[in-house]
């Protein structure tokens, strides 16, 4: 019986791991930008996912009140920017996303303000956006990003962002603040535009 029991729960833990092994790594993502949503620019321009430019694309989700994680992710991106710039590859072939999932509360103009302590202005390289909730729900869909509004204004959101390729579809998912590896996503970048 205890041989039994045993064997039990080893088929069990490598059921568990196999799932694991399969959904980290051998099976393929399939995630990618919505073509059906438009969105509003914190300046007040539409930005369609219809017809992109074909670049490489880092997409963050944000909220402003978010206390850390938020602001760390966009700090390490900002770094990330800049040495993407010394390579004078950010704006041709590289963009970044920032998009609100709190749009009731993250106005137009909240998100220039953010824009401004992050130095991100209103270039069309580094792109903050905002649009409706049904909008933004699509696109936080699209990448298994989940968040929900307990009602304090302190959403609790799911830590990844998201690297896509030239045809918007998902190369690999990194963790946002502490475990959002500037490095290795520079490198990832450089190999997806080279």
């Amino acid at each position: 019986m205890k041989k039994l029991s045993i064997t039990i729960i080893s088929l069990l833990v490598l059921g568990i791991l196999g799932g694991i092994f399969y959904f980290t790594i051998f099976r393929q993502p399939s995630m990618e930008l919505p073509k059906n949503v438009e969105l509003e620019t914190a300046y007040g321009e539409q930005y369609s996912f219809n017809n992109l430019t074909p670049k490489v694309r880092l997409v963050e989700f944000i909220y402003i009140n978010c206390p850390d994680i938020c602001p760390a992710t966009t700090h390490k991106m900002k770094q990330l920017r800049e040495k993407l710039e010394v390579d004078g590859v950010f704006g041709d072939n590289v963009e970044f996303l920032t998009i609100t999932v709190d749009p009731k509360r993250d106005t137009a103009k909240a998100l220039q303000e953010y824009g401004k302590v992050f130095e991100i202005g209103n270039e069309m390289d580094w792109v903050l956006l905002r649009g409706s909730q049904e909008d933004t729900q699509k696109i936080a869909e699209a990448f298994k990003f989940f968040y929900r509004d307990p009602g304090n204004g302190m959403i609790i959101h799911t830590t990844s962002t998201y690297l896509i390729d030239e045809n918007n579809k998902l190369i690999e998912t990194f963790g946002m603040d502490q475990e959002f590896d500037t490095e290795k996503l520079y490198k990832q970048i450089k190999k997806e535009i080279d």
